[in-house]
Parts: structure tokens; C-alpha cells; sequence
């Protein structure tokens, strides 16, 4: 008898073991897909970022840009007609 007891121990110990496993699996794979959103949303914000730097630099440069040929159009028509 003893030794059917001590058997079905390590059957539950076993059955214990294999879940945990496989719960900490399944954690493992939840922090992952957790890692990979975060690291989606923070390429995102970074994109975003870098996109609205782009576009404030290209609104500028046309800004600057019609500004120069303005005053170089005036300049141009001053000294043709002076």
C-alpha cells in the first residue's frame, strides 16, 4: 500500500508540474504579445513624431522659398525699371 500511495504522489506532482508549465507558458506568450503592442504603439508615436517634423520643415522651406523669389522678383523689377 505504501508504494501506491507514494505513486500517486508523483502522478500529482506531475500533473502540478506539467500546468504550471504550461500556465507559465501562456504568461510568457501574453508578455510577448504585450511587448510587441507596446513596441507597435511606440514606432507609431515615433513615425508620428518624425512626420510632423517633416511637414513643419516642408511648409517652412515653401515659405521661405516664396519669400525669396518675391523680394528677388521685386528687386529684379526695381533695378529694371530704375
Amino acid at each position: 500500500m505504501p508504494a501506491m500511495k507514494m505513486r500517486q504522489s508523483l502522478d500529482q506532482l506531475e500533473e502540478e508540474f506539467r500546468r504550471h508549465t504550461q500556465l507559465a507558458a501562456k504568461q510568457r506568450a501574453v508578455l510577448e504579445r504585450r511587448a510587441a503592442v507596446r513596441s507597435r504603439q511606440r514606432w507609431r508615436e515615433r513615425e508620428r513624431r518624425h512626420s510632423s517634423l517633416r511637414f513643419y520643415l516642408l511648409t517652412a522651406s515653401l515659405a521661405l522659398t516664396a519669400l525669396v523669389v518675391t523680394v528677388a522678383m521685386f528687386a529684379t523689377l526695381y533695378l529694371l525699371l530704375a
